[in-house]
């Protein structure tokens, strides 16, 4: 059970394959316990992109045990902001949430020379999240 003082933050894209599990694993690593974190796809794929995966091993993050999470109704009524990549209509909207989308290159089918600036772009925007959110003492 969390703990309901603590904002919590789900980050949602098309498969959870990639954008949403890097946002998920820098917020998990820059925050710590201090904010709780999920992150789920519309039509979640088999596995974490093999380019995210080696993006994030160089920026010290290892996501080669994640797997691509379903986007449930559950999910985005447990987390009081939600922030879409890309998954168009098929995020589910309920009143008192924060919504916000963050316009980010899809690394789908990208090299690894393609994904790190799009990775760098999601840590730069996570730490703003939680200069917002959680910020420190």
């Amino acid at each position: 059970m969390s703990d309901t003082s603590k904002p919590s933050v789900l980050f949602v894209c098309v498969h959870n394959a990639g954008r949403s599990q890097m946002a998920a694993a820098f917020l998990t690593r820059l925050a710590g316990d201090r904010v709780v974190v999920r992150s789920a796809g519309s039509a979640p794929a088999e596995t974490v992109s093999p380019a995210v995966v080696e993006a994030m091993r160089e920026a010290g993050v290892d996501l080669s045990a994640e797997t691509p999470k379903v986007l449930t109704t559950e999910a985005v009524r447990a987390s009081d902001v939600v922030i879409t990549m890309g998954c168009g209509d098929a995020c589910p909207v309920f009143p008192g949430k924060k919504y916000l989308d963050w316009k980010l290159d899809d690394p789908a089918g990208q090299d690894l020379d393609a994904v790190r600036p799009i990775r760098d772009a999601i840590e730069q925007r996570v730490r703003g999240l939680i200069a917002e959110l959680a910020p420190a003492g």
